[in-house]
C-alpha cells in the first residue's frame, strides 16, 4: 500500500488541485469500463472540491450517471437540513450533474425520531452497503476513492478519539452519540468500512491540523487518533495546504504542488 503526500500552498489551491484528480480519477475508471464508486466527505475543503467541480470545464470528462455515491459519515439531522453532508455535496455538484438518483446512496435523516432514530439509519445504510458489497469482507464494495476530512483532535468522518465508535471491528456503519463538536448525534462508516476503499484521500487544510497530521503519519495509534487508522488498500493520498504539512516528520518528503 503507497502513501501520498501532495501540499499545496493555500486552501484555494489544494481545493483546485484535489477537483482536478478526482475529476482525472473517474473518468480512469470510467474509460476502463468501470462505475466508479465514491465516498464523499462533508466540511469546508470537501465540499469546496465539489464546489470546483461544477465550475471546472473538464467536469464532463465523467459520466455523472454512471458514478455511484455514497457518504462517510452525515450529521443526523432533518432531511435537507443545510448542515447535512448530502445537502451541501448536492447545492455544490450533485443536482447539477445529471447523476442517476439509483447510485445516490445518502444515511437517513432525522424524521422526528430524533436521536434514537440513528441506530435504524446506521442498520438501513450497512444493508444498502451489504446489498452493494457482492460478498466483499465486512458487507462492504470495494470503494474506487474514499475522501475524508479530518479534525485538529484527529477524528476523521465522525469517528472520534477513545470513542465506541474507534473501537468498532464487526459492523460497517455506526451511530455516534455524543459527538463533542455538533451536532452531537451522527452516522458514520467505521474504520474498517474505510480501510475497504481501494483508495483513501485524506484532504485537510489550516495550522490547526498540523500536529495530528504529523501524529498520523508517524504511525499514531487510531484509538487516540482515528485518522492514523484511516487507510485505502491500495493507496492512501494525503492532501495538504502548506499550514497543515507545517509539521511534518523530516523523513518524509512531500509532493508540492
Amino acid at each position: 500500500m503507497a502513501t501520498e503526500i501532495t501540499v499545496h500552498d493555500d486552501p484555494d489551491a489544494l481545493a483546485a488541485a484535489a477537483a482536478t484528480a478526482l475529476l482525472d480519477r473517474l473518468a480512469e475508471l470510467q474509460a476502463a469500463g468501470a462505475v466508479p464508486r465514491l465516498v464523499l466527505t462533508g466540511g469546508g475543503v470537501g465540499i469546496a472540491m465539489l464546489d470546483r467541480i461544477r465550475e471546472d470545464p473538464a467536469r464532463d470528462s465523467v459520466d455523472w450517471g454512471r458514478v455511484e455515491f455514497w457518504w462517510g459519515d452525515e450529521r443526523f439531522l432533518p432531511p435537507g437540513h443545510p448542515d447535512r453532508n448530502e445537502t451541501q455535496a448536492r447545492d455544490a455538484l450533485l443536482d447539477h450533474v445529471g447523476v442517476d438518483p439509483v447510485r445516490v446512496h445518502a444515511m437517513g435523516a432525522d424524521t422526528g425520531t430524533g436521536p434514537s432514530g440513528a441506530e435504524a439509519a446506521a442498520q438501513d445504510y450497512a444493508r444498502q452497503l451489504a446489498d452493494a458489497a457482492d460478498g466483499a469482507d465486512l458487507g462492504v464494495p470495494s470503494f474506487d476513492v474514499l475522501l475524508l476530512g479530518m479534525g485538529g483532535e484527529g477524528h476523521t468522518a465522525s469517528v472520534f478519539p477513545h470513542s465506541p465508535a474507534v473501537h468498532e471491528t464487526g459492523r460497517s456503519v455506526v451511530a455516534v452519540h455524543g459527538c463533542p463538536k455538533p451536532p452531537p448525534t451522527r452516522v458514520s462508516l467505521t474504520l474498517p468500512a474505510i480501510r475497504s476503499a481501494a483508495e483513501v484521500w485524506i484532504v485537510t487544510t489550516g495550522e490547526a491540523k498540523a500536529a495530528a497530521v504529523s501524529m498520523a503519519l508517524s504511525g499514531a495509534d487510531e484509538v487516540t487518533l482515528p485518522v492514523a487508522g484511516a487507510r485505502g488498500r491500495r493507496r492512501t493520498r494525503w492532501l495538504l495546504d502548506r499550514a497543515a504539512a507545517s509539521q511534518l516528520p523530516r523523513d518524509l518528503e512531500p509532493d508540492i504542488g
